[in-house]
């Protein structure tokens, strides 16, 4: 029932009904999905056919007309989604009596779910073979007859006929704090509710208004923060709506105690080392949503679930419970991936994510990638391919999290190599070598953290500079700051990773080198449903301590591929020995930019510009041009990541460098 409160031609909208109807019943049109709206290959065209007509049963088909409404086809989808008619038309009723019941039922929700679209003076109607059906009113003697006269010869023909007129607009809008004499909630309300003086007074940008209130300020600190009422009131003459939003902010308050669940095999200590809130940090919804992220980066947990309590503590905080899924132990995969001037590469991986019974993560992994000749031959047909044309590599990582429950981690990584990289017009190197890698790492928050450990390799390469047998032994120190909102999708916030690792000769190293790394990227989305991201990355590096000759092929620099200056061979850019061949350089420059631009949800493209190459000198200087390129990916977004494809072409290329390269994997260049 409608509680209606005239005034002149002023309809207030009371009662629990009427606001159920305009923000909680009538769903967004945008998000219903019905496979019977779909004809795909005329898979589900049977299902919009009544059933056939029989003496026991009073089929029926349903017609919306909807006249010259604009947008009709959106209006009916709505309607559709709010009739019971709609959703029973393959439950035939047995009599006219019950199929009249079921049309007056259906008048109601009618339009509640014009009212949702803001048609406030809408007539809706159902009408058999002339005789009406209108709000409000029983079924008579007449619809009954009109029914049962199609009983065995065809579907009951019922039209819903809507007149919706004309969408009606906001004309004030309030929010005022409760209990504070109809006071200012919040500063600047209508910038946070998003409603506007004009725009259309639909259900759906109350409820959004609604949600953005309780947002805000729950990210001031009120997280028992609501809306205890929405005052409504419409003018039908003047096609408008007042709204008023009674504001409960609650009290200011802090996060209480922290109380991780019962896991099945994590150990909780572990789980709670990633939670960096503590008891009497102000509330914050952004705190919690990092927290959710930092104990998702545990490769043993599947999902996490963070719930608040529904009251504060005796010292004022509101209690946090956090709940996690444990994904499967054991992982098998494989990834692949392609480039026309590197050629394809295949990975085979086995991961086990709780080894010791303490979150442990050991990973295997093994590759195989194609190894470009750099002596001048070339591959013409399949004879001509030899072992040495394939590259391998085997790599273990190991992981063991919060030791002892603290933010001190122990990682532990080694690979084996053969590799070799360049391309047949300007040479390039051949390598073996081993490496291995302990560290500890601390975590300071769930953005930054610091690594120092010891490294071992020894290996062997070859260039046009001659061979190097070596052994390094070196000292890794790394920071690493990450506040992105994505691994594979960033579309917000900055990356930054810097690396320093003496290899001094006291500690057993052949030739005593000292190498810097550092790498920086951002990332801006231009609008709040990030379809528009602008994406900036810039990478250095820097040897110094030894001639470029006595330095492994291995550790110099080189620049060009996928994730560097794409439309380059990989690792085909640096400085030239004295018959024209790669030598490597002692500094590394690069810089990339893209924008990244979402056609649909899942269809994307992204025109980017790259810039890079490496220096003979310890430092980038200008004996040394950079090599551009340019091009345009197409992404697929999954919900794994997006699908990438993107095709380069040097904007001043060398001799020898091919016009076009294109690369394909999964996830952003950076």
């Amino acid at each position: 029932m409608r509680f209606w409160r005239r005034a002149s031609q002023t309809v207030a909208l009371g009662g629990g009904y009427a606001f159920a109807a305009l923000v909680g019943l009538q769903a967004d049109p945008a998000k219903a999905f019905d496979l019977s709206s779909l004809d795909v290959f005329g898979l589900f065209t049977r299902k919009d056919e009544p059933p056939a007509p029989s003496a026991a049963t009073l089929p029926y088909k349903l017609d919306f007309d909807l006249g010259e409404a604009d947008d009709a086809k959106a209006l009916t989808r709505t309607l559709q989604d709010a009739s019971l008619l709609y959703r029973l038309r393959q439950d035939a009723p047995p009599d006219g009596e019950t199929l009249s019941r079921r049309m007056a039922a259906d008048l109601n929700p009618l339009v509640d779910a014009l009212w949702s679209q803001g048609y406030f003076n809408a007539d809706v109607s159902l009408v058999v073979d002339g005789v009406p059906l209108a709000v409000g009113a029983e079924p008579g003697a007449p619809l009954i007859r009109a029914l049962e006269a199609h009983r065995n010869r065809d579907a009951v023909p019922i039209t819903v006929r809507v007149r919706p007129g004309k969408v009606f607009s906001f004309r004030k809008i309030d929010i005022v704090e409760r209990d504070r004499g109809g006071s200012a909630a919040i500063a600047d309300p209508l910038k946070v509710s998003k409603l506007k003086a004009g725009e259309p007074a639909t259900a759906a940008s109350l409820r959004a208004a609604q949600a953005g209130l309780i947002d805000h300020m729950r990210a001031q600190s009120h997280p028992l923060a609501k809306v205890v009422e929405l005052r409504p009131v419409v003018d039908h003459a003047a096609g408008i709506m007042d709204v008023t939003y009674v504001l409960d902010p609650g009290p200011l308050a802090g996060f209480g105690d922290i109380t991780v669940g019962q896991t099945d095999e994590i150990p909780p200590e572990v789980v709670r080392s990633f939670i960096y809130l503590e008891p009497g940090d102000p509330y914050s919804p952004k705190a919690l949503a990092d927290t959710r992220k930092s104990i998702a980066k545990i490769p043993a947990v599947a999902s996490v679930r963070i719930r608040e309590a529904d009251k504060l503590d005796g010292a004022g905080n509101l209690p946090i419970f956090v709940e996690v899924t444990e994904r499967p132990k054991r992982l098998l995969g494989f990834s692949a991936r392609y480039s026309t001037i590197d050629g394809p590469a295949v990975k085979v991986y086995w991961e086990h994510r709780n080894l010791f019974g303490g979150a442990e993560r050991l990973r295997l992994e093994s590759s195989v990638f194609f190894a470009p000749r750099i002596d001048g031959t070339k591959i013409q047909r399949f004879g001509d391919f030899e072992r040495s044309d394939l590259g391998g590599r085997f790599a273990f990582s190991f992981m063991k999290p919060a030791l002892d429950g603290s933010r001190y981690d122990w990682l532990l990584d080694g690979v084996a190599t053969r590799e070799r990289v360049g391309t047949n017009r300007y040479g390039g190197y051949t390598a073996r070598y081993a490496n291995a890698t302990t560290a500890i790492r601390y975590r300071f928050s769930d953005t930054f953290s610091v690594q120092a450990g010891l490294e071992v390799e020894r290996g062997q390469t070859s260039d046009v500079l001659g061979q190097v047998d070596y052994t390094l032994v070196g000292l890794p120190l790394s920071v690493n700051y990450d506040s992105t909102d994505s691994l594979l999708d960033p579309t917000r916030g900055i990356r930054a990773t810097a690396s320093f690792t003496p290899y001094p000769t006291f500690l057993g190293s052949t030739v005593g080198i000292y190498q810097a790394k550092a790498a920086v990227s951002g990332y801006y989305a231009l609008d709040e449903d990030a379809r528009y991201v602008l994406a900036g990355r810039v990478g250095f590096g820097s040897i110094s301590g030894a001639s470029l000759d006595e330095i492994p092929a291995t550790r110099r620099f080189y620049a060009g591929g996928g994730g560097s200056v794409r439309g380059y061979a990989y690792r085909s850019l640096s400085p030239l020995g004295p018959f024209g061949q790669l030598t490597g350089g002692r500094s590394l420059l690069e810089l990339s930019a893209e924008a990244r631009i979402k056609i649909t949800e899942t269809i994307g493209i992204v025109p980017f510009f790259d810039a890079g190459t490496a220096f003979e000198s310890s430092l980038p200087d200008g004996k040394q041009k950079l090599q551009m390129a340019a091009g345009l990916g197409f992404r697929y977004y999954t919900s794994i990541g997006p699908i990438r494809v993107d095709v380069a072409a040097p904007l001043n290329p060398r001799k020898g460098d091919k016009p076009v390269a294109l690369y394909v994997s999964i996830g952003q260049a950076f």
